[in-house]
């Protein structure tokens, strides 16, 4: 039976994808109908994507038994220059996040159904989620880097859809296009760097590419150097999937999508897609110290700018989402120091606990709807709440275990991921152990502030309004979701504790090394400790200032000494100003350069031609006239010139 499941695979994406098309189809053929059975079409969602979800478990299972990797290909396009392969692989790591993206994919699915439920898009909305999601698990079963490609264009063009969901509103918009931009700058260099791989290789197989460099740069060492380029190509996929530094300012902005949409971009799929490619792409990386080392660099930059531009969010959404940048850049960092499983780890354990955290937002703005108004910014301005958990004490509980679990309170799931990435860097580089330390704290900061404005205190928007009306919790199968993420995110880290690394045990480095990444007690104790003082002092601090959040603390910031570095943070260190100033606006210029020229000159020789033969012809209808007389003095005038042209030709 097992053996069946690991030979159809391929029905993991496929289920979705299909009830996504069908209902698409039905959308269009028979709309009034089909939005009559909407429930209807999110139940037959749901049952596909946890038909999926099963048997992703069960393969997963079976692989943490021991099960050998199964791999299947067959023959896609045959030339004589070139010969694709299409097909799946199950290994360690898709099997692993086979299970995190449809175990997400199915809460918010479920959660959808209540946060949508007035959206009178709701079934386009079920479309959408059904098609992304089945876009990324088609990605991480791709055995090349093909599939790859393909897979990454389908998980942005979903994410376009859905960042633009509500795309009559004009921030919606913008956002969606941003998005779309900034990742196709990522996208053009991995499509050249899995090119160039192939031309060095003659191969797409990522086993097969690890495989051939050693002897290829044995026999050609003038390549080096084309092979680093080819490398950080790649890598510059990633980097704009998963938001690392300078391609990381769409992430914020594609806020503007539903919350649900936030939540399954942020977990499981678009910007996990970026941190899966290093990890498949890691055995060839690996073999190139410099690429490990600007790829650690780069993650320790975009977690400690992340998280210093968190600290000053006031949109609920968008503080976590630059928590998510902070928290990918760990990824990336651990990843670049070659510390695999505890990369892998962190995105497990983030992945619920970010799912968590989003979903909760969604719960919140849900509940603050009714309070300050629909479809306005308001609802997820920290500012006008406070005191929520009198109101919200399910989403209040479930929150704070989200909160915790991230910013690295023992013995919550991210606690141990966390630390494993801290114990890793202080051992390869402490340098960026420094950095990623005082990220640390600056977790614990940003993620309780949040907290305190969103929950304690007393409700600070009826001090701007004159009607008195409370929040109120949510539904249950908005609620449900919360409860059930809360317990990953509690217990998740206990299956990778240095006293008992399961999870290491199952989850070896491929190709590499057949080690396990077992971090000694003793040092893992001296990290850890150094890490819950410094979530002690951000919570310390976080707590002075935000607990009991009134207006002075604004005018505390205007006269601190911290104002400089308050500013920095809260224009986002002026990299989206920068990109305006010398690229959009160079852009701009360029582009009503070219359109003058199209406008003027080529569309100007266009219409010549066009005025030409409106001119010939109006003066030709004069002549043209249909008279006998006009005809013979035409021909005698034309005649006559032909005689004196003769008789001047003779004589001269």
């Amino acid at each position: 039976m097992i053996d069946y499941f690991y030979t159809h695979a391929w029905l993991i994406p496929l289920l979705p994808l299909c009830g996504a098309l069908l209902t698409g189809a039905l959308l269009i053929l028979f709309p009034e109908a089909t939005r009559a059975i909407r429930r209807g079409c999110a139940f037959l969602s749901v049952i596909l994507m946890f038909s999926a979800c099963g048997i992703s478990i069960l393969l997963f299972l079976e692989q943490w038994k021991g099960h050998t990797n199964y791999f299947y290909e067959i023959s896609w396009l045959i030339s004589s220059s070139l010969h694709l392969n299409i097909g799946y692989i199950i290994d360690d790591l898709s099997s692993l996040m086979l299970v995190l993206v449809s175990s997400v994919a199915c809460l918010v699915l479920i959660y959808s159904d209540g946060y949508m439920e007035h959206d009178i898009s709701y079934v386009r909305f079920f479309v959408y989620l059904g098609l992304f999601s089945s876009s990324m698990l088609a990605l991480v079963l791709s055995p090349n880097l093909i599939q790859v490609y393909i897979f990454w264009e389908l998980i942005g063009a979903c994410s376009y859809l859905l960042i633009g969901f509500w795309f009559r509103r004009t921030r919606a918009a913008h956002a969606s296009q941003k998005a779309f931009v900034t990742n196709r700058v990522g996208d053009f260099g991995l499509l050249l760097g899995i090119l160039g791989f192939y031309l060095v290789t003659g191969s797409f197989n990522f086993t097969e590419i690890s495989a051939k460099l050693p002897s290829i740069l044995e026999n050609k060492p003038e390549l080096i150097g084309f092979i680093h380029v080819l490398c950080l190509l790649i890598f510059l996929g990633p980097v704009s999937k998963s938001a690392q530094f300078p391609l990381h300012v769409w992430l914020p902005d594609a806020m503007e999508g539903p919350t649900p949409i936030s939540a399954l971009i942020h977990a499981a799929t678009l910007v996990a897609a970026g941190i899966f490619l290093i990890a498949r792409m890691f055995p060839i990386f690996y073999q190139f110290p410099l690429v490990m080392n600007i790829i650690a660099w780069t993650g320790g930059m975009t977690a400690f700018i992340g998280a210093i531009i968190a600290t000053s969010q006031v949109d609920i959404k968008k503080c976590l989402a630059y928590s998510t940048m902070s928290q990918l850049g760990y990824m990336v960092m651990a990843l670049g120091l070659g510390a695999y499983q505890a990369a892998i780890f962190h995105l497990l354990t983030h992945a619920y606990s970010k799912a968590l955290l989003f979903l909760g937002s969604g719960s919140v703005i849900h509940g603050m709807e009714e309070v300050v108004g629909f479809n306005t910014s308001k609802n997820q301005d920290m500012r006008l709440m406070g005191g929520l958990s009198k109101y919200m004490p399910i989403t209040s509980i479930t929150f704070l275990i989200g909160t915790l679990s991230l910013c690295g309170v023992p013995p919550l799931a991210c606690f141990w991921s966390k630390d494993a990435i801290l114990a890793a860097s202080l051992a390869q580089n402490q340098n960026l152990w420094f950095v990623s330390w005082l990220t640390a704290g600056l977790t614990s900061f940003y993620m309780f502030r949040l907290y305190f404005l969103t929950f304690t205190g007393e409700l600070r928007a009826n001090d701007y309004q004159k009607d008195t009306i409370l929040p109120h919790e949510s539904t249950t199968n908005m609620v449900l979701p919360l409860i059930i993420l809360a317990i990953p995110s509690c217990l998740l880290g206990l299956i990778n504790t240095p006293w008992n690394p399961l999870l290491s045990n199952y989850f070896l480095v491929p190709d590499i090394m057949n080690t396990i990444e077992i971090i000694p007690i003793n040092e893992f104790l001296g990290v850890a400790s150094s890490s819950v003082l410094i979530t002690g002092l951000g919570f310390f601090i976080s707590f002075s200032l935000y607990s009991s959040y009134s207006i002075r603390l604004q005018q505390y910031i205007s006269k601190s000494p911290i104002l400089n570095l308050y500013w920095l943070s809260k224009n986002k260190w002026y990299i989206d100003d920068v990109y305006t100033m010398f690229i959009m606006r160079i852009h701009r210029k360029v582009a009503q350069g070219i359109l003058w020229i199209d406008q003027n000159i080529v569309d100007g020789l266009v219409y010549s031609v066009g005025w030409t033969s409106l001119l010939s012809g109006e003066m030709l209808r004069y002549i043209e006239n249909g008279r006998l007389s006009s005809y013979l003095i035409t021909f005698i005038i034309g005649f006559s010139f032909l005689i004196i042209k003769g008789i001047s030709f003779i004589i001269f």
